[in-house]
């Protein structure tokens, strides 16, 4: 069994449509995903629908945004309630909170000498119901002719450390954990920074954290070897993705994978 648990859609940044990912993990001959879009669940029950009849499930997820000492850190929820009015409250928030960074980020651009409307930035939504995150950002300053590529975008304008970053400071790590606990979820610590994890670990368990995504396509995160010997240390269950957001990426859904021997534990806390 082949699982990808950590994928975007429309929804949030991704750039396909949660109808579209689905048809792209079936051909990429994956047997789960778990759609985990920023702050929202509201593409789940599109994705479920598409997956009738298909050789492959789809798990209720969501990637929580918090802010901890001005650094972001991303809590993953799965086998959530999509109807959890937790869940709701955390989405309007998002939708405000991000809304208000989009604009100091363009305004920190431009103070650089880099100009892009708030009209390009929404073309690359889609819908007014979608959060505005950096990837739209960067898709609209490709447009625009100041970045190359995406990658090229985070790597000298936007991303972290950057002079136009502004940390998205929705919540507290703890709070968001609080949100995925509140709508029957499963709260895993998502792409954990390594120069995070010891100081803010134990404060993520004593609140109610049950994971850590341990693996991720080489060199995008910590070593699986560390993460793995964390989680076992501390009992934690163990997850895996790829953060898929489009084709764009360079790599197609199917390209990595966990396998359900990786993730067993994980698995079955979710009754899979």
């Amino acid at each position: 069994m082949k699982l990808d648990l950590h994928v975007h859609s429309t929804a949030s940044d991704g750039v396909c449509s949660p109808e579209n990912v689905v048809e792209r993990a079936v051909a990429g001959g994956l047997d789960a995903i778990a759609l985990t879009d920023h702050d929202t669940v509201a593409g789940v029950e599109q994705a479920r629908r598409a997956a009738r009849g298909r050789p492959i499930d789809v798990i209720a997820g969501a990637e929580l945004s918090s802010t901890f000492r001005g650094e972001d850190v991303h809590v993953l929820g799965y086998f959530l309630d999509v109807e959890s009015p937790a869940l709701a409250a955390q989405h309007r928030r998002g939708l405000e909170r991000r809304a208000a960074r989009m604009k100091e980020m363009r305004e920190r651009l431009a103070a650089q000498g880099v100009t892009v409307t708030r009209r390009q930035v929404d073309a690359q939504r889609g819908s007014t119901d979608v959060a505005p995150a950096r990837p739209h950002l960067a898709r609209a300053l490709v447009e625009a002719g100041h970045a190359a590529s995406v990658r090229d975008a985070f790597a000298r304008l936007i991303g972290d450390g950057c002079p136009a970053y502004v940390p998205t400071q929705v919540a507290t790590p703890e709070e968001v954990i609080g949100v995925i606990l509140a709508a029957g979820g499963i709260p895993v610590w998502a792409h954990p920074p390594a120069s995070l994890l010891e100081e803010l670990l134990p404060r993520l368990l004593d609140v109610g954290l049950m994971g850590l995504e341990v693996y991720r396509p080489p060199g995008r995160s910590a070593s699986p070897a560390a993460l793995r010997k964390i989680a076992r240390r501390e009992g934690l269950l163990v997850t895996g993705g790829s953060d898929w957001h489009g084709p764009a990426g360079g790599f197609e859904l199917g390209d990595f994978f966990v396998t359900a021997d990786e993730v067993a534990s994980f698995l079955e806390a979710g009754g899979m």
